[in-house]
């Protein structure tokens, strides 16, 4: 279902600033706290409405961080962006770094797991912040290699999201606050097709449940599988997909090169907004 070009908005872009140690993009580069405030302006600079930190990797092969690792890292970096009043959303789907993200203001949760601790829903509810709700095939943790079907996805996803909203709702999340984030790559399942099947009926999730809806393409494994390219020739791939889903009508859209992406929508715009002027030659 793409979105006719008088009804597109502006995706919103999700700049990642990884402060781990072994994510599989950047992982160790952002670990300094002067590294990461440094990158998280030049994020910024380059187009980047919103600041996803994420204090974890979520890859199959990461070692696992506890929450008061997680807190260790962000405590440092958070206010250098919360006094520029800096947008932040971050990313984990641990409940107390979680508690600790919200004391600090931030305006966005981004979890893997879909907020899977019901527990916290009372203190979510409270809160201003807007949650991301994504999806994944592992249900708890980070991803793992599953063997999932692109005929079956769809049910999988939309299974999820109708329970999951529901719980939210009831324990008092105004609905108004909610992201969906239908998964990406190994969140989806080992096969690259389950991902492009996604990628190809995105609008399935808006007519649905209404709803913005975020995506995360950028360098992922099923890009590098089918152009075989890799990890550091990434940028054009990422950035066809991103355009892509920006056209299936994606609200966010998060992604290492904010520059690129930036660019890349202005003039996609522009090419869509642009009256078309006849050359009289032509009759």
């Amino acid at each position: 279902m793409t979105v006719e070009a008088s009804e597109l908005p502006r995706s919103q872009i999700f700049g990642i600033l990884n402060i781990t140690e072994d994510s599989f993009s950047d992982g160790g580069q952002y670990l300094d706290t002067d590294k990461a405030v440094a990158h998280g302006w030049a994020l910024r600079a380059a187009g980047a409405d919103v600041l996803d930190i994420g204090p974890a990797s979520s890859h199959p092969k990461a070692k696992p961080v506890s929450a008061a690792e997680e807190i260790d890292r962000l405590r440092p970096v958070l206010p250098a962006f919360a006094e520029a009043a800096i947008p932040v959303s971050i990313d984990t789907f641990q409940t107390e770094t979680q508690r600790f993200a919200l004391a600090q203001g931030v305006a966005y949760l981004n979890d893997i797991q879909g907020f899977a601790d019901p527990d916290f829903y009372p203190e979510l509810a409270a809160s201003p912040a807007k949650l991301v709700v994504m999806h994944a095939v592992q249900q708890r943790g980070p991803a793992t290699l599953v063997d999932t079907n692109p005929a079956e996805i769809w049910a999988r996803i939309e299974s999820f999201f109708d329970d999951r909203i529901a719980a939210l709702e009831k324990a008092g999340v105004n609905r108004d606050r909610l992201i969906l984030d239908p998964g990406m790559g190994f969140f989806l399942g080992t096969d690259m097709e389950v991902s492009f099947a996604v990628l190809r009926q995105l609008g399935r999730l808006r007519a649905r449940y209404g709803l913005p809806i975020l995506v995360s393409v950028s360098r992922k494994s099923f890009l590098r599988k089918i152009t075989g390219r890799p990890l550091e020739e990434m940028a054009s791939a990422s950035l066809a997909t991103e355009l892509f889903v920006a056209a299936q009508g994606a609200d966010f859209i998060r992604t290492h090169d904010p520059a690129a992406l930036r660019d890349g929508l202005q003039v996609w715009s522009a090419l869509r907004q642009f009256p078309l002027v006849r050359d009289p030659a032509a009759g």
